[in-house]
């Protein structure tokens, strides 16, 4: 067995780990933005 494919690196696993990551990291964001009513800069001290 000779399987040498690499789940490192700009592989289509990775990215669609990636996209679908930043999707739920976005979400995230966006629901604590409406739950807060503060945006994501102040929530973090930098506004």
């Amino acid at each position: 067995m000779d399987n040498k494919q690499t789940k490192f690196g700009f592989t289509a696993f990775a990215e669609t780990w990636n996209g679908r990551l930043a999707m739920l990291g976005f979400a995230i964001g966006l629901a604590t933005e409406l739950m807060t009513g503060h945006g994501i800069l102040s929530q973090i001290g930098l506004m």
